[in-house]
């Protein structure tokens, strides 16, 4: 018998209906699930697979990001500085393009880890996780 106490963990569509982040009650440091649709992050994130994102977190180059294009348009790109000192949103699949950015400001969350859904021990982190 485990003594594990589940966590409840907002879960939202990557293709939020009108308002669904903007308006959210998340404050910077809350997590949230988001499902990935589409291949435009393949082969590191398939279809399917459960992202777990902090919210407010700050990014770093490299990191996997969920940011505000566009008024209520989001995406799920990795971060990369570029050869000028500004930023760059990249799809890993390469026929999707990238989308230079002016500032961090869009940036909404940092991937933490992901899951396939039907899995309950595969998990990979994507920032370092604290030891106790």
């Amino acid at each position: 018998m485990s003594t594990r106490k589940p966590i409840n963990i907002p879960v939202v569509s990557a293709t939020p209906p009108q308002d669904t982040m903007e308006d959210s009650n998340c404050s910077g440091n809350e997590l949230v699930a988001l499902m990935v649709l589409g291949d435009s992050m393949e082969p590191e994130f398939i279809e399917g697979e459960i992202l777990v994102i902090e919210m407010g977190r700050p990014a770093t180059d490299g990191a996997f990001v969920i940011a505000e294009v566009a008024k209520e348009d989001f995406i799920f790109r990795q971060l990369r500085g570029d050869e000028k000192g500004g930023w760059r949103l990249i799809a890993l699949n390469p026929a999707y393009p990238d989308t230079a950015i002016k500032g961090l400001e869009i940036l909404k969350g940092v991937v933490t880890h992901k899951r396939h859904p039907r899995s309950r021990k595969t998990v990979k982190f994507y920032i370092p996780q604290a030891t106790h």
